[in-house]
């Protein structure tokens, strides 16, 4: 049976999102997922990259100080985990019972994942026009999150062609590629937008500070949600500083499940709990 990630269609589908801020540490990797447990998430996501692939040999040698050592190369290998790390963080997820994924940046990477047999898939912002490796992740047919972050509308309109022709179930993530995001820019009446515009699910994949634009994608009808999270926002790494720490993450899972009960109907009803407080208060 394939992955649905809206079974449960009371409540949105909620990615802890670690990324890369394990910071090299199969010790914090854990504890995050740990995290996400304890706060109730779906999943938790991580990134994956052939380093040699994603950034040319001139990057690589630019000078960048890190704990890793002086150059980007120093930095980019010491955030990526290889095979010994994701045999143990897929044994962890499900000693947990917690799913897992990753999001490639490139080909070899997104077959890497393939070792594994993720339940799902996902699309960072930074490789959705990339059209080659849109076709190989829609290829395996597995539900795949799209973030729409950097597109104008043509580039999300031939993500979801490649998606729709390989007959692949998709979400697309309402997202701005900005860490963090300030909230004047987080344009949530976007939820609304790509549902009107798509009729697919939509979801949020935010990257500001606090939890409410999370919570009001919810009330729009977003269907997932996806947030970093940290275990402190002063720790080094370039994502830090746009994550949820434990205690925010649980209180938007918290907010985000209460909000389609708080939502409701919109019909109008004469509840009974009303009716005995109206036979204490009315006099006629």
């Amino acid at each position: 049976m394939s992955f649905n990630p809206y079974q449960n269609s009371e409540s949105p589908f909620v990615i802890a999102e670690i990324g890369i801020n394990h910071n090299g540490d199969i010790n914090i990797a854990k504890q995050l997922i740990d995290v996400a447990v304890e706060s109730g998430a779906d999943a938790v996501k991580f990134q994956k990259r052939t380093v040699d692939t994603v950034y040319t040999a001139d990057y690589l040698k630019g000078t960048r100080e890190s704990p890793w050592g002086t150059t980007q190369r120093d930095q980019k290998e010491g955030l990526e985990f290889g095979l010994p790390e994701y045999r143990i963080i897929d044994a962890y997820c499900k000693e947990k019972g917690i799913a897992w994924t990753a999001s490639a940046w490139d080909v070899e990477s997104q077959l890497f994942l393939r070792e594994f047999d993720v339940p799902f898939n996902k699309v960072a912002s930074a490789m959705i026009t990339h059209i080659p490796f849109l076709k190989e992740v829609a290829s395996e047919r597995k539900h795949t999150f799209i973030s729409t972050g950097m597109t104008e509308y043509e580039d999300i309109d031939k993500a979801v062609q490649i998606f729709n022709d390989a007959d692949c179930p998709f979400t697309l993530f309402h997202t701005v590629s900005t860490y963090p995001c300030e909230l004047e820019d987080c344009n949530i009446n976007m939820i609304t937008t790509l549902i009107e515009k798509y009729g697919c699910p939509v979801g949020y994949s935010g990257h500001e500070k606090g939890i409410l634009p999370s919570v009001l994608a919810v009330s729009l009808g977003a269907t997932s949600i996806e947030r970093h999270i940290t275990l402190d926002r002063t720790m080094y790494g370039s994502d830090q500083s746009a994550s949820l720490e434990p205690a925010g993450f649980k209180r938007m899972i918290r907010d985000c499940r209460n909000t389609r009960k708080i939502m409701g109907d919109g019909f109008k009803r004469f509840i009974d709990a009303e009716k005995t407080v109206a036979a204490k208060l009315r006099y006629f």
